[in-house]
């Protein structure tokens, strides 16, 4: 597809998704490789994935608020799980994360199965739909992550795991369905995993990262005429590769400095001694 001839009216929609996740994934994800548990938002849009599935086949409308209300209550009694199991076993976290997540997955996989269009939804869940986000959509999606980072910036040392958790599922079941599971999970550990050494400025990076990845990705995907939530996942992967190659020496020389410093002050140390 010639780029000239992208509609304007399709593609800004779809980076003001990108960069509405991106806002509010990185700051999340930052706190989730402090915490060390990765795989936390798969296993919680996997959850809120279940409640959609699930609210669908009830027979109520996709768009509707009772779906909506589904997801999140779904991806809230996940989180309150996770948040009892940190407390009673907080040395195998990431392993319970693990089990979660495969049973949000094969949860999914069986409420479709009945389903003639299973295969349709199951890769909307996956992949998403970016391309055609709606405006109604945004403007909601966009007021939920409003209130997340107030919350998260201005409250962030009072609301506690549970606090954190419940803000997480929010924004979870917000962007699964804007974007999909596979962007949720890029969007949310990729950009701050290539930043993980800077000491300064690192969520600006971070958010930068994300940014010019949805852009980029965009772009690219529409140009292909390929789909464009795997294609924004490996833009996303390739342009932090290469922020963290650019960065790479500059981490290694600040390393080696204190190194060569200690090493250095060695043998005035054992010379100093022997004077003595």
């Amino acid at each position: 597809m010639n780029l000239n001839a992208i509609s304007i009216s399709i593609l800004l929609p779809a980076l003001a998704a990108g960069l509405l996740v991106t806002s509010t994934h990185v700051p999340l994800g930052m706190q989730v490789l402090a915490r060390g548990i990765v795989f936390i938002d798969l296993a919680i849009a996997q959850i809120a994935g279940c409640g959609v599935l699930l609210a669908d086949q009830f027979g109520f409308e996709a768009e509707g608020i009772a779906v909506q209300i589904a997801a999140l209550a779904a991806a809230l009694g996940g989180a309150l799980l996770l948040t009892w199991t940190e407390r009673i076993w907080p040395d195998v976290q990431e392993a319970v994360i693990g089990v979660v997540f495969i049973l949000g997955a094969t949860g999914s996989v069986l409420l479709l199965a009945s389903n003639v269009h299973g295969s349709e939804h199951l890769r909307d869940l996956l992949v998403g739909q970016i391309l055609w986000a709606r405006p109604s959509r945004l403007l909601w999606a966009a007021l939920v992550y409003a209130a997340v980072l107030f919350l998260w910036f201005g409250w962030k040392e009072r609301l506690g795991r549970t606090g954190f958790y419940v803000l997480f599922a929010l924004a979870v079941t917000v962007s699964v369905q804007l974007v999909g599971l596979y962007l949720v999970f890029a969007t949310l550990i990729v950009p701050p995993l290539a930043t993980r050494k800077m000491t300064r400025r690192r969520l600006a990076a971070a958010w930068a990262i994300g940014a010019a990845g949805y852009a980029m990705g965009l772009v690219v995907s529409t140009a292909l005429d390929l789909p464009s939530g795997p294609v924004i996942v490996w833009v996303l992967v390739i342009l932090s590769l290469a922020w963290y190659a650019m960065l790479a020496p500059r981490f290694a020389a600040a390393a080696a400095a204190p190194r060569a410093t200690a090493t250095s002050a060695a043998p005035r140390s054992r010379a100093g001694g022997r004077r003595g």
